[in-house]
């Protein structure tokens, strides 16, 4: 726990960047019946009954100094879906970066391995290097800001019935475009509070 709190207490440092990341998974469910809309004095009515559509993949990377996130919709969570997210982070939204401190639970996907198992010896490696691990503790996940802007999403954009990936990727990135101006006075408030440590 020290080292993730001494983690987010480092100044913001564009070359050394601390990013937290996490993964969740949304089931997709079809309507049997096609909902009744609300009228006047009337709620909508929804069937209970409901049809599987399978799983999407939610992975989400903050970097809470820098007041930027990413998230991306998968099918899978497997050690490589886990791998072409790191590589995609590295090099399009951190191109420029030295190091990236990555901040993230243990789960069993989330190591260097993984690398090696979709890449090649020398890619696998140059990634590797780019990476600085730092796992929450066990039962401690809850340190992961990106768990938190997880928790936000799914309470604010997927908590009704989605049909497909395509739908959840639109509504992801409509709440993506709406929430750029909370994002924006949360990390700035965030900014102040960790500025108010020192």
């Amino acid at each position: 726990m020290e080292d993730v709190l001494c983690l987010y207490h480092l100044p913001y440092d564009p070359d050394y960047p601390v990013v937290c990341m996490d993964e969740s998974c949304k089931q997709m469910v079809g309507q049997v019946r096609e909902p009744i809309p609300c009228k006047p004095g009337r709620p909508l009515r929804m069937d209970d009954e409901y049809v599987r559509k399978g799983v999407a993949q939610i992975f989400m990377e903050v970097e809470p100094l820098a007041g930027r996130r990413h998230v991306a919709i998968a099918e899978h969570r497997r050690r490589k879906d886990w791998a072409v997210q790191i590589k995609a982070m590295l090099d399009e939204r951190y191109p420029n970066a030295i190091k990236v401190r990555l901040v993230m639970d243990n789960l069993n996907t989330h190591n260097t391995a993984s690398l090696y198992e979709m890449f090649e010896a020398d890619e696998a490696r140059r990634l590797a290097q780019r990476l600085e691990i730092h796992y929450t503790p066990k039962h401690g996940s809850w340190l992961n800001m990106a768990e938190i802007e997880l928790s936000v999403l799914k309470g604010q954009c997927l908590n009704d019935r989605i049909p497909d990936m395509a739908t959840m990727e639109r509504q992801v990135v409509a709440w993506k475009k709406s929430e750029t101006t909370t994002q924006g006075k949360f990390f700035g408030n965030l900014q102040l509070l960790m500025r108010g440590l020192d």
